[in-house]
């Protein structure tokens, strides 16, 4: 299973910017897709942006026109670059990335990163 390793996350004030890394131990390549996720207190994980192994990307609605995901296959590491931050953005987010085997679909993820922003 591939490991996943996260950094980047922080405390930003409300408009700032921060670029999260997930470090893939092997190919990112080998995923059918890779993405982030995060999770506030009390509240369920959510998906926030994910890319296909074709490169198509996905976002949440609200992080359309603020986040940016992207990754670089030669360094194994995918990116969220988060933009226009907003209090309600933090969370602990996660990096995913999944494949198909015998026996099913195979996740791995990381152990997350906190992203705090203040008002």
């Amino acid at each position: 299973q591939v490991q996943l390793v996260e950094s980047g996350g922080g405390l930003v004030q409300a408009g700032g910017s921060l670029r999260l890394s997930c470090a893939a131990s092997g190919s990112i390549f080998n995923m059918l897709a890779m993405g982030w996720y995060r999770q506030a207190p009390g509240k369920q994980r959510e998906l926030v942006a994910s890319i296909t192994h074709a490169d198509y990307t996905n976002y949440a609605d609200f992080v359309k026109g603020r986040f940016t995901i992207s990754r670089d296959g030669a360094k194994n590491t995918i990116y969220l670059e988060m933009n226009g931050l907003k209090p309600e953005d933090t969370a602990v987010y996660y990096c995913n990335g999944f494949k198909f085997g015998p026996g099913g679909r195979v996740d791995s993820w990381g152990q997350g990163t906190q992203v705090t922003v203040s008002s």
